[in-house]
């Protein structure tokens, strides 16, 4: 297989393995006992967001490194991490111990990011946004298998079974990737002398890009604080469901990312972003329906259609971001855009933790509606805001 295809399987097999727990976290923790359900709300969301809180500072330092040393070790590094971690879980039945190794896990991990600029270096800069559309389409689906392979285990075996085989994953995938991939050489960073000045208008359009990664990612992450708890006692249904509905958002999006990506192939900078915010609109009709649902069937289906909304955001900002950087800032840039992600992520488990504390649990999914309502009046201001500045006139390169 090419290194693009490699890099492709190692993103599928360890992303499956880190979604294997996702919607677990609450149920594994209520079952360690002794917590209230307003502690259990507020415990699940550090689960979800204490790994993020820590790659959003992480990610970022461990991009610039990447860009001096190489992106290959960074790779290594993230998959040993999440081996070793997703195994110290598995050994440990105390929530102050796990909630303290899921801190450091988001420390030391960091793979999407260490993959993406590594990906950035195999392929020329017009092919930077397919490649960032192909790995989120491994992203994808490794979330659609992990969950269900995650709730088989877990009525299987229970969660320490999960963890034990999430690790064993990435292990192989440190394996395999130390075997089958290149070492990429740094690139010289430039003198302080020669520094490139970057014009107003590109510092804008890449502070407005990360502001819409945040966004969107509060909206996607907001309903994992409390999806496995809404499965089970708002619809009712057995794990391998709740693992089924889960995975049901990557789905869509796998199946979508071609569509979107042919799609904003040709578009402007400043079209992508106005169809960025009439998608986030449907997301608010889209959760409007998981929330009214009652019908498992009709619950999966939005979850579908969600997903596919999700194809044409997240993919596309990190597309662009990668072919505004320059070479030698690759690691950088997508640090950084990767940040901006876990701190959306960080702010839409805070607002889950939030609401699950305060609304009742049937009553969640319109609290997420109105969280996207907010982040496409948000993508409204960012577009009107980036038409004072010089537009990217380059096509977005997804492909």
């Amino acid at each position: 297989m090419t290194t693009a295809r490699w890099l492709f399987a190692l993103q599928l097999v360890a992303m499956g393995a880190m979604e294997m727990s996702g919607p677990f976290w609450p149920l594994h923790l209520r079952r360690l006992g002794g917590l209230a359900p307003a502690a259990l709300a507020w415990v699940s969301a550090a689960a979800y967001a204490g790994p993020m809180a820590m790659a959003m500072c992480t990610t970022p330092w461990w991009g610039r490194l990447g860009d001096r040393v190489g992106h290959k070790p960074m790779l290594l590094r993230a998959l040993l991490a999440l081996a070793a971690t997703q195994w110290w879980i598995a050994a440990t039945d105390s929530v102050a111990v796990i909630l303290a190794v899921r801190l450091l896990q988001g420390a030391l991990a960091g793979y999407i990011a260490a993959a993406q600029a590594y990906g950035a270096r195999l392929v020329t800069r017009d092919a930077r946004g397919a490649l960032m559309a192909q790995l989120q389409a491994a992203t994808a689906i490794g979330s659609v298998a992990g969950p269900v392979l995650g709730g088989w285990l877990f009525d299987a075996w229970g969660f320490r079974s999960v963890n034990v085989w999430a690790g064993a994953a990435c292990l192989l995938c440190a394996a395999v990737a130390a075997a089958v991939l290149p070492p990429t050489a740094p690139l010289p960073a430039a003198p302080a002398s020669g520094a490139r000045p970057r014009p107003a208008g590109l510092r804008q359009t890449m502070y407005g890009l990360l502001l819409g990664i945040v966004l969107v990612q509060a909206g996607k992450m907001m309903p994992q604080t409390f999806f496995g708890l809404y499965a089970s006692e708002v619809l009712h249904v057995s794990s391998r469901v709740t693992g089924l509905c889960y995975a049901g958002t990557a789905l869509g999006l796998c199946a979508a990312a071609p569509f979107w990506a042919r799609r904003f192939a040709r578009m402007a900078h400043a079209q992508v972003l106005a169809q960025v915010e009439w998608i986030l609109w449907a997301c608010v009709a889209i959760v409007a329906v998981q929330a009214a649902a009652s019908d498992i069937g009709l619950f999966l289906l939005a979850r579908v259609l969600w997903g596919a909304c999700l194809a044409a955001l997240l993919p596309v900002f990190y597309g662009l971001l990668a072919r505004a950087a320059a070479d030698d800032e690759q690691g950088r840039v997508l640090g950084a855009g990767n940040g901006a992600a876990k701190a959306g992520a960080l702010l839409g488990a805070g607002a889950g933790g939030l609401a699950l504390a305060w609304v009742p649990l049937s009553a969640m999914f319109w609290t997420v509606a109105l969280l996207y309502a907010v982040a496409a009046a948000g993508m409204r201001a960012i577009r009107l805001q980036s038409n004072h500045f010089q537009h990217l006139h380059t096509p977005t390169g997804i492909s």
